[in-house]
């Protein structure tokens, strides 16, 4: 047989196994044809703010950004499995702030509810922020620590930013097109223009599609099943479940060192704590999540580790001799070249002096 000809025979013999596979299963957990997926979409709104939807070219826009969202189906189970270990502080930050509850859905969109999201931009983190931004509300960005990552942290900068935005364009809609484009873009275009109404600006195509996007978030999340997305809630991710503790650092402080105060392993510090950079929390003030249980005694505990680790980090200096680089040194003491780095916070790209000194760790602590 030729050899495309195999192919498509394959291809045929995949998809129809497939189609036979899900006849099987009930008939309101089939997906849903396309077109039945955008019948019956009436009253839309964003924020109290109606949707023009017997306006053609708004209808077109935001099928087309439905369509593309429903088909992307990893994706949407994904947000509806993060969906309740994000939301509900979110909405509780929106709720204190005084913004309409949709703007979760701007979250979404931004980040798929991923810390450590990120674009060709340099935006980062749940909200998308850029770092100048960030900085102008009140995150901090910089080599150790970048709150965009921090869910508390960034979601309070959002909703400030939001509101600015409010009061910028006195229409929550514009509020989340100037998010995507930026302040002064949506107010020249505005002014330009002589439209205050987002859906009859022409925009960049990114922010065209950005506030449809968010719409049909709203659509599938609150509606999954119309969309043909059937999750249990065992099938959600669990709730964050932590403990805010307030840490005061005179030093940098391993963040093994603070694991294993809190009865647990440097990923899920890591892990819970996004906006941490590197293996140290860097000196200041903090206040980091930790889990629940390791509440008790806490405080205690990490007290102990860090002078611990103080004593053991004195023992084990080696001064930097002539002659001597990092290489021939981690060769020397039988110790990676990154965990050299990783303990003495250099950058491979700084030399080293004699008379430096460097803390070496055993091999197996």
């Amino acid at each position: 047989m030729h050899r495309t000809a195999a192919f498509s025979l394959g291809v045929f013999i995949g998809i129809f196994l497939i189609n036979f596979a899900w006849a099987d299963d009930a008939a309101q957990r089939a997906v849903p044809v396309p077109i039945a997926a955008l019948q019956g979409i009436q009253d839309l709104e964003f924020c109290g703010e109606p949707v023009p939807l017997d306006e053609q070219d708004v209808r077109e826009r935001l099928e087309k950004e439905l369509l593309l969202s429903i088909w992307d189906r990893p994706q949407v189970i994904l947000w509806l499995k993060r969906y309740t270990r994000y939301m509900p502080h979110i909405e509780a930050v929106l709720m204190e702030s005084g913004l309409p509850d949709d703007f979760k859905y701007m979250a979404v969109i931004e980040s798929a509810l991923r810390p450590h999201a990120g674009s060709r931009k340099g935006a980062i983190g749940f909200w998308q922020f850029m770092a100048d931004t960030a900085r102008r509300y009140n995150l901090r960005v910089d080599r150790r620590i970048d709150e965009r990552r921090n869910l508390f942290a960034s979601t309070r900068a959002a909703a400030a930013y939001i509101q600015d935005l409010y009061g910028l364009t006195n229409s929550w809609t514009l509020a989340a097109a100037a998010y995507n484009m930026g302040e002064e873009g949506i107010a020249a275009e505005m002014m330009v223009q002589g439209v205050e109404n987002f859906y009859h600006l022409y925009l960049p195509l990114e922010t065209q599609r950005f506030v449809f996007r968010i719409l049909s978030a709203k659509l599938i999340l609150t509606q999954p099943e119309r969309y043909g997305f059937y999750l249990d809630d065992n099938d959600a991710y669990p709730p964050l479940s932590f403990h805010r503790v307030d840490i005061a650092c005179f030093d940098d402080v391993p963040i093994r060192v603070i694991a294993e105060a809190a009865g647990t392993h440097f990923k899920v510090i890591k892990d819970m704590n996004p906006e941490i950079r590197g293996h140290f929390l860097v000196s200041g003030s903090h206040t980091i999540s930790i889990p629940s249980e390791a509440k008790e005694g806490f405080d205690t505990r990490l007290a102990q580790g860090i002078a611990d680790y103080g004593k053991n980090q004195n023992e084990r200096v080696y001064i930097v001799k002539e002659g001597d680089n990092l290489s021939s040194i981690a060769q020397k003491f039988q110790v990676p070249l990154p965990a050299l780095l990783i303990w003495n916070r250099i950058d491979l790209r700084e030399p080293i002096h004699p008379g430096d000194p460097l803390i070496i760790r055993p091999r197996f602590p």
